[in-house]
């Protein structure tokens, strides 16, 4: 029989639903993020952690990826949610033997997200062996050689499968690379597979780079900044500080997003008296409330103005770019019907827009995964980077791309090689410095690796960080198929559903995290990480490890490559986990940008990575060495009559698959998640009423034969002023409602934004 994701154990009748835009992001977090603290950590604890959290001799925030200040920092440098991280790393907390003694698996598979992250670190390696009912200790060099029997005994190396989260550091996610090509693969997925990828694939197209042409201190020199399928109140809080500053050097800010976020639209920051006292800071200077899926049309209509009213860099343009005349044909022939059905947007709106790009000098666009996961994604990403090239807005001061990542190292994995597909000058840099022979047929992705565990292709799923299973889309068929598995392993701080959803047979392997201490043989060590606009620099612990028999990740890397490939292979792995200082002379040889790499990451603020685009308006990364404009062909989503288009998005108290709490303070939920959000005027169209219950179900046309049906049971109804036609609902408890093959083109990430549901009425 199917087992079901299990349902929420709270009273959903606490749900108390306040008008969401009267809440102003900031200063409630500061009580709750120390309250949270002192309940984890105690007071002493909460007080050493945070004041070394984001300085430049603590440690990185494990949460989300936006960059510290170049200069002074303040005393406080970190936000709610970043405190919140911190608290449930460095819980006292334990999930030891006894816990694992007390609780068989398939209790616990029954628990919820929340109550497996609230139990505590994990302190020791744990073994499920085939048939057992509980998880048993291990001694690590067992789990090791565990792991290498069941990789050595495989067919071929593309019958495993090594997965990555964002959390992991640059150190560890460059042996670890090295490790899964030295054993044959390239079977490389990660996170960035199913949040940013799209952004990565339109911007490589377009400016040669994957990744964002601006620095923090751009903010403070923008005229005007686009924050577009973005919620930085939740996902990115100290991005509102940067925002603040540049609304206080006159910048303007336009949000255009399906839900007025509370974030974007006041802003009390802690961190200063106006905060503190005052009514804070009105950020978003217009809200465009734009249909799900409608921004690609938003900026095609942009375009179109943009040429119309000859407000074009024609400079830039003729010097810099390729694609021009194609580009400008293509929108000046807009089926501006289409474009009002896409967007919901009155035809006043998008003109503003456009006069405000037309008269600011300086531009920086910002998105994150409200844009990167829809099926027409890249496309959509593309018509940003045309406005942006129209007006001549990369490569100058307060003026650029920035696609805000979410975890706090994912963009530092990708440049450490953590990708299925690395160009070649990469892999031949690492066969010339280490002397191995690496693969060059792409690996799996994430959702291709799904495909492969289902279909019996592959038989090994080793993860580095990440809760797969949660994070995944299409949760019964993602289940089933790490159930079907030979061997799960799981590199893990804390317990997670993924632990719980298991192959026959199991390891959870327990490692250091950022707040802890790296003693090694040659001393106390630091790693390093990249955040999302290019900086690379330190992180160090200083916390006591959780546990004694702890490893970090760099040391169980080193160790299970000495088991699996052996003790004669060309790479010094048992001197790498002695010496970080040893990789990161490695990476300054093999990867592009870091030469003199230990040097320069001891500088006060680490170092920035080149990017030709922003440091010299110099494209060469592209087909033609020039910035390309595209003509994308204006994808409309259609949605039958009767059904909804939905989107997963957080809760304000969690971070990606972690749930902190189970509130959401900005939108004014209380004790639940399980709840849907919806327009008013769409509940009474079809005949629901707020609080009523109903199971979401998604409908997918996956075959000839009809639509497949995928149903994610008892959601509250909230009425809440969404967008028209559009709902929402929390991940993951929604992510079961993703269909595996919905993916974006081009870059495969699924399409967690724009799923179709009815709303199927379920008794009280």
């Amino acid at each position: 029989m199917e087992r079901r994701p299990p349902q929420q154990d709270i009273d959903e009748s606490l749900i108390d639903v306040s008008e969401p835009k009267r809440w102003a992001a900031g200063v409630p977090g500061v009580a709750v993020a120390l309250k949270r603290g002192v309940e984890q950590m105690g007071v002493a604890r909460t007080a050493t952690t945070l004041r070394l959290l984001n300085q430049r001799e603590g440690f990185d925030c494990p949460g989300c990826a936006w960059p510290e200040p170049q200069g002074h920092r303040r005393l406080a440098e970190f936000c709610e949610n970043g405190a919140k991280a911190v608290a449930e790393e460095a819980t006292r907390r334990r999930v030891g033997r006894e816990f694992f003694a007390a609780h068989p698996v398939a209790e616990l598979a029954g628990k919820t997200d929340y109550w497996l992250g609230q139990q505590g670190r994990i302190t020791e390696p744990f073994v499920l062996r085939e048939g057992a009912t509980h998880y048993e200790p291990i001694d690590w060099q067992d789990a090791f050689s565990l792991v290498a029997e069941h990789l050595n005994g495989l067919a071929s190396p593309h019958e495993a499968v090594f997965y990555t989260s964002g959390r992991t550091s640059n150190e560890a996610a460059f042996l670890y690379q090295l490790l899964v090509r030295s054993f044959g693969t390239n079977n490389l997925p990660d996170c960035s597979n199913m949040c940013h990828e799209s952004s990565g694939a339109a911007l490589s197209e377009t400016t040669g780079i994957g990744k964002g042409s601006v620095g923090i201190d751009d903010f403070a020199r923008a005229d005007l900044i686009v924050v577009v399928g973005q919620n930085p109140g939740t996902n990115h809080p100290r991005m509102l500080s940067a925002l603040e500053d540049a609304k206080r050097g006159g910048a303007r800010i336009v949000a255009v997003n399906p839900l007025p976020e509370a974030g974007l639209l006041r802003f009390k920051n802690p961190q200063n008296a106006r905060g503190l006292v005052g009514a804070g800071t009105q950020l978003a200077d217009e809200f465009l409330q734009i249909r799900l899926g409608g921004d690609q049309a938003l900026f095609q209509a942009v375009g179109n103005l943009l040429l119309t009213w000859g407000a074009v860099d024609e400079e830039f343009v003729e010097s810099r770019t390729d694609g021009f005349d194609a580009y400008a044909e293509h929108v000046r022939d807009l089926d501006w019907d289409a474009v009002d059905a896409a967007t919901g947007l009155p035809r006043a709106q998008v003109e503003l827009l456009a006069r405000m790009l037309a008269d600011s000098e300086r531009t920086i666009f910002c998105w994150a995964m409200g844009l990167t996961q829809h099926r027409h994604s890249v496309p959509t990403i593309r018509e940003i980077a045309n406005v942006a090239l129209l007006r001549g807005m990369i490569g100058k001061p307060g003026a650029g791309l920035c696609p805000v990542r979410g975890h706090s190292n994912v963009q530092g994995d990708r440049t450490m090689g953590i990708w299925e597909k690395m160009p070649e000058k990469f892999l031949s840099a690492l066969e010339s410095e280490f002397g191995v022979a690496v693969p060059r047929e792409h690996g799996f992705d994430t959702v291709a690796s799904i495909r492969a565990m289902r279909d019996g292709r592959a038989r090994v799923f080793f993860a580095v960080g990440g809760n797969f299973v949660s994070a995944a889309p299409d949760t019964a068929v993602t289940e089933a198929a790490m159930r079907g598995l030979d061997l799960t392993v799981h590199v893990s701080t804390k317990l997670n559903r993924s632990h719980v959803v298991h192959g026959r047979t199991a390891l959870v392997l327990p490692t250091l995290g950022r707040t802890e201490s790296d003693l090694q043989h040659s001393g106390e060590q630091f790693v390093t990480v990249e955040d999302s606009m290019s900086v690379v620099h330190r992180s160090r612990g200083a916390l006591a490890p959780a546990s004694d028999r702890l490893l970090s990740e760099v040391s169980i890397v080193c160790r299970l490559a000495r088991t699996v490939l052996g003790a004669d292979h060309p790479v010094p792995w048992e001197e790498f986990e002695k010496d970080y200082d040893l990789i990161r002379d490695r990476i300054a040889r093999v990867v592009p940008g870091c030469r003199d790499y230990n040097e320069r990451v001891r500088r006060p603020d680490g170092f920035v990575l080149p990017h030709a685009p922003r440091d010299a308006r110099e494209f060469t990364g592209t087909r033609t060495g020039r910035a390309q404009f595209s003509a994308n062909e204006l994808t409309v989503l259609e949605v039958p009559e009767g059904r909804l288009l939905l989107q997963t998005l957080r809760s304000h108290d969690q971070y990606n698959t972690t749930i902190y709490g189970l509130d959401d303070r900005y939108r004014g939920v209380k004790d639940g998640r399980r709840v849907v959000f919806v327009n008013p005027d769409d509940l009474v169209g079809l005949g629901l009423a707020d609080g009523q219950h109903v199971d979401l179900v998604s409908e997918w046309p996956e075959d000839p034969t009809g639509v497949v049906e995928r149903r994610a049971e008892r959601f509250r109804v909230v009425s809440y002023p969404t967008a028209r036609g559009c709902a929402a609902a929390y991940f993951p408890e929604a992510n079961s409602l993703v269909p595996l093959d919905s993916t974006a083109t081009v870059s495969g990430t699924p399409t967690s934004k724009s799923i179709v549901v009815r709303l199927a009425e379920v008794a009280d």
